[in-house]
């Protein structure tokens, strides 16, 4: 897998708040920039989502593709590619998320390989757009009444 990127920001909210928005797949069209659709295919024993199907328009990348998800409570939760789609051939991530004083920190890595040739720079400067426009929209999410 490629070398990953990685960021993080400070949340006014608990863990289990924020954790609750990002398993909210349905919504993040309206604050996750990039993601033009996510529909949930099945949830886990848990009741979280298991695959969620992604429109992404970022831009250099766009593209439809399936992730897999792995929860862990209220700490965590990692996806890898599940279905690949005609630019993305694979993709990997995490949100880390650890109590900051009165409020959540929370870290979001990511890694996308693409089937298409594509400057690392150029590659790693998109997947920053798409954690930075992220965790601007997670913060502003979990934020407002």
């Amino acid at each position: 897998m490629a070398d990953r990127t990685t960021s993080s920001i400070k949340i006014g909210a608990d863990r289990s708040t924020v954790m609750t928005v990002i398993a909210d797949f349905p919504s993040y069209p309206e604050w996750a920039g990039q993601v033009k659709a996510a529909r949930v295919l099945s949830t886990g024993e848990d009741g979280r989502p298991a695959t969620v199907r992604f429109v992404l328009d970022a831009g250099v990348i766009s593209d439809e593709y399936t992730l897999r998800y792995t929860w862990h409570g209220e700490e965590a939760v990692d996806w890898s590619i599940a279905e690949a789609g005609k630019m993305v051939s694979g993709l990997t991530g995490s949100y880390r998320l650890a109590d900051a004083g009165n409020g959540t920190e929370v870290t979001y890595e990511l890694a996308v390989d693409l089937k298409v040739p594509m400057i690392g720079m150029i590659k790693r400067k998109a997947e920053k757009v798409i954690i930075d426009t992220a965790l601007k929209g997670l913060k502003k999410r979990v934020e407002t009444p």
